[in-house]
């Protein structure tokens, strides 16, 4: 009888998922899943999939930034507490990145996502700059979770420079292993938090994807997993890969099999499909050593991955903004620690 329930759900899930594709410009397809290894060994991994070039750089923000959420008078304002490594989009929002306490933000495409209607009087933060709010305000994903959850500020959408309506949700993680998955639904802030919220793809909403998840965990992943680039597909593979990896107190042998599941979960370059945000190319990947506060990045058409090195970054107010450039450059691999030259901040992308 449960089982025969979940083949319900699963057929219900399916046939929105499929509805709601078709309703929504092409956009982004996104994985994330966070690692447990021995000894505190906690990496996050994730996917960075859309349809076209995001001009995609790395930037090193200081402590002591005086920050806005990018809509003017509008805006909530705050001063950057801790420094962060991030990756930013069309050198108009933080996509994803760690901060100086091994916190993790990755930013997702949510096609269901609506967001509060208007002015209600509330400071906004524009979702180009959502992820970077966090990264600049918490250590822990405890103290996002209560902060964030006072819904005291309101989230404003934009449309990407490819015309695609910016429509997310995001994650956080910290060294502990502690999760959190941030979405707005029907207008309302829905938060779930806790470890078991390992993994985050796209549609159908999180609460979905995991009774979704539950059919496969019946099935089990020796067996038998769905190996579509579709959202829900890529959830199950992760789900059960994430675990499924030896388990290491080795930052080496961890970091290699987050990579490894974030290749999984990829969608080969050249693959977008017209009318379904949740299938397109896999442009870059990002796996965050938390415990030892390494940020590795691979850009899929290049032969060599990189790493920052956070330990050795300089995040005093005085050191500055500094960029890595990566878009239009050739391969670029191994430490880049100390590559990155000072630059001005790019500007969030707020609505015209």
């Amino acid at each position: 009888m449960k089982r025969a329930r979940i083949r319900h759900i699963l057929a219900g899930i399916f046939l929105s998922a499929i509805a709601t594709a078709a309703a929504v410009p092409v956009a982004s397809a996104c994985t994330r899943a966070v690692y447990f290894g021995k000894a505190g060994q906690t990496v996050t991994g994730r996917t960075m999939d859309w349809s076209e070039d995001m001009q995609t750089n790395l930037w090193v923000f200081p402590r002591g930034m005086m920050r806005d959420g990018g809509l003017g008078d509008a805006s909530l304002r705050w001063t950057s507490r801790y420094g962060s490594v991030v990756a930013s989009v069309y050198e108009g929002g933080t996509a994803d990145g760690m901060n100086e306490r091994g916190l993790v933000a990755n930013l997702l495409y949510l096609a269901e996502s609506e967001y509060p209607q208007g002015n209600d009087g509330r400071p906004a933060v524009v979702i180009t700059a959502w992820a970077q709010y966090a990264l600049d305000n918490f250590a822990t994903v405890e103290e996002a979770v209560a902060e964030i959850g006072k819904d005291a500020f309101r989230v404003v959408p934009v449309i990407a420079p490819n015309g695609a309506e910016g429509r997310v949700h995001f994650s956080l993680s910290d060294p502990t292993g502690d999760s959190a998955i941030f979405e707005y639904i029907d207008g309302k802030l829905v938060i779930h938090h806790g470890k078991q919220y390992q993994v985050m793809t796209n549609s159908p909403t999180f609460d979905r994807q995991l009774a979704l998840n539950e059919y496969w965990k019946q099935i089990g992943g020796t067996v038998m997993l769905p190996g579509t680039n579709r959202a829900a597909d890529r959830f199950a593979r992760a789900s059960f890969y994430i675990n499924a990896a030896e388990q290491s107190a080795d930052p080496r042998a961890a970091v290699a099999a987050v990579m490894s599941v974030m290749r999984n979960a990829s969608v080969p370059r050249g693959i977008s499909t017209p009318a379904q945000p949740n299938i397109a190319s896999t442009l870059w990947r990002t796996v965050a050593d938390q415990k030892n506060r390494v940020y590795f990045f691979e850009d899929t058409a290049s032969p060599s991955l990189l790493w920052v090195d956070l330990r050795k970054l300089d995040f005093a107010p005085e050191a500055g903004v500094r960029k890595l450039t990566l878009h239009g450059q050739g391969p670029i691999g191994g430490d880049q620690t100390g590559n990155f030259q000072p630059a001005e901040p790019f500007r969030f992308l707020a609505p015209e």
